[in-house]
């Protein structure tokens, strides 16, 4: 049975229901209907029923929608990977391990989890998202994406190369700080106890530096053990960057913690084209002011100045004083100092009270010893303990000495005045809050680098380094896209409002407009980071299958709205 749509000689053509048979060799044409005079939903039904298909009252009936994956986040963030060459850096050659590492940094910023979590999400059956069939590797499961990190971590070295090649330059700054992560479990060899900058005490946990470019931008990871002292990490990274990195000028910058005088003194000094910039400690300030190599009437007209001491000879000391830092200072120590005595006086009333006194010098220290330093101002009391008493005081003197220096830094370095301002110089030690942000947005918000549950060295290694790369696209997503989150993306206009490079950071005026009106200039909503990947996660790609015979399934992408449009175009991405 067929259609047979016959021409009338320019009148309406007729439409009949025919069936083709054989005489012999002859093929014959059978009428069965005249449909001429048929509605025309009618005649669409039956061309279906004739082809094999079913009719259908309503139209909606003749689509399914097999599955819908949420697929503009994914294609966002594929596409940065892309455009930024990063593929292209990891492996120059298409391969199932480099198109599992993509997969892994993607999911890392869009929805960071365990290595099964992640695979799972991959998974054909059980897909999250479109990632998986984005970039073909639907079928990975956990053991797969162990075996990318394998694959990936041999390859660091050149990686980290290249990156440091397109960001960093001679005689330009790099700036290097330390951090540390807690670990799961009790059987890697890297994990030990150390100074728990996660506020995680009792935890073991690995420590991991990282070197980026003056504006944040991250260029190379390392982790080391996790009971290594930040000065001790230095030299690695001198290693690399002069040797693996072949800078021959360049101006490293770290915190007065890790740029210490002994490292100074035995591997900063005497190496050639290798400059610093660091800062001085409170004691070694406190030295300045004794000697009176530095004076407090410098702030009286400025709150800059450089000064000099024979202790630092060949060094430049570039003084400052911020006054609202100074306040803060006060009054955390103010807050702290008055917690601190609350908890004092429960140790007096209890050496006072009449049922059960707290007697004796061992136990009333080792109640003073839970509390002194829980706020770490423990230095601020003079205490005095016999076997039936306890009197605290303050240390006038102590709280008068450290109250003079609140708000004073020293800047340290070894760049001379024409190469960098002193400006310039505070400037650049300032700029390691940079690396500061990358901390945080692999740590917490936004990566989360911790809990760490590899055992294996190497895979905590290669887990670490997986999320500074990750970190690295969503540090040039966020640059793209600043005009349409909660950032501010007129940074030269707000360095311009600043009076002084001492005083705090100011926002510009289309920053502070933006988090007032919840909207840019031309009205579309402003979100922060994950809240527009959450958006752009609305654009899903679905699976229809058509009842209809004759049409194949196909796949249909959301329709995009006006502030996705905006951010694919920022970005330079086609959805």
């Amino acid at each position: 049975m067929y259609i047979d749509i016959v021409p009338n000689h320019g009148s309406k053509p007729s439409i009949l229901l025919r069936e083709s048979y054989r005489v012999g060799k002859r093929v014959l044409k059978r009428t069965h209907a005249n449909m001429t005079k048929w509605p025309e939903e009618l005649v669409d039904a039956m061309k279906v029923l004739v082809k094999g298909g079913k009719a259908i009252e309503d139209f909606e009936e003749a689509f399914e929608i097999e599955q819908s994956l949420p697929y503009g986040h994914v294609a966002a963030v594929v596409g940065s990977i892309r455009s930024l060459g990063l593929d292209k850096i990891i492996g120059s050659r298409v391969c199932r391990n480099r198109d599992l590492v993509l997969a892994m940094i993607a999911a890392r910023i869009l929805d960071p989890g365990s290595k099964l979590a992640t695979a799972r999400g991959l998974d054909q059956e059980t897909a999250v998202s479109a990632l998986g069939e984005l970039l073909k590797v639907e079928s990975a499961d956990e053991d797969d994406l162990y075996e990318a990190l394998d694959w990936l971590l041999p390859r660091q070295a050149r990686i980290e190369s290249k990156l440091a090649h397109k960001h960093l330059a001679q005689g330009g700054l790099i700036l290097y700080d330390l951090t540390s992560s807690y670990f799961e479990g009790r059987k890697c060899p890297l994990a030990r106890l150390g100074y728990p900058r996660d506020k995680k005490k009792g935890k073991l946990q690995i420590v991991f530096g990282m070197l980026c470019a003056p504006d944040g931008c991250p260029v190379a990871v390392e982790v080391f053990e996790g009971n290594t002292g930040d000065p001790s990490t230095l030299s690695s990274q001198i290693e690399k960057v002069t040797h693996r990195f072949e800078l021959n000028h360049v101006i490293f910058v770290g915190d007065r913690g890790m740029i210490t005088q002994a490292r100074i003194d035995e591997e900063l000094r005497d190496v050639e084209g290798l400059e610093w910039i660091t800062a001085l400690r409170s004691p070694a300030i406190g030295k300045l002011l004794e000697n009176e190599h530095l004076q407090l009437t410098l702030f009286d007209q400025t709150d800059l100045a450089e000064i000099h001491s024979p202790d630092y000879p060949d060094e430049r000391l570039i003084a400052c004083r911020n006054p609202l830092l100074a306040e803060e200072r006060e009054r955390k120590r103010r807050a702290l100092f008055a917690r601190t005595a609350q908890e004092l006086d429960k140790i007096v009333l209890a050496t006072k009270r009449k049922n059960r006194p707290l007697r004796g010098k061992a136990k009333i220290g080792e109640r003073l010893g839970k509390v002194i330093n829980r706020y770490k101002v423990g230095k601020y009391f003079q205490t005095k303990i016999t076997t039936k008493s306890f009197t605290y005081e303050p240390d006038a003197e102590r709280i008068a000495q450290d109250r003079a220096l609140d708000g004073i830094y020293v800047i340290r370095t070894s760049v001379s005045a024409d190469d960098l301002s002193s400006r310039d110089a505070v400037r650049a030690y300032k700029s390691l809050s940079n690396v500061e942000k990358a901390f945080r947005a692999c740590k917490t918000f936004s990566l989360k680098v911790r809990p760490i549950h590899h055992h294996l060295p190497d895979r905590v290694r290669a887990h670490v380094f997986l999320c500074m790369l990750a970190y690295y696209v969503e540090w040039h997503m966020r640059q793209k896209l600043a005009p349409i989150l909660f950032e501010d993306d007129d940074k030269q206009t707000a360095e311009s409002l600043r009076y002084s490079v001492v005083a705090p950071a100011q926002r510009s005026s289309n920053a502070k407009r933006k988090a007032q009106t919840k909207k840019t200039d031309d009205d579309i909503p402003v979100h922060s980071f994950k809240g527009l990947m959450a958006n752009l996660g609305t654009i899903v790609n679905s699976r229809i299958k058509s009842q209809i015979a004759g049409v194949e399934p196909f796949n249909k992408i959301t329709v995009p709205s006006t502030l996705q449009r905006k951010a694919f175009d920022l970005l330079r991405v086609k959805l």
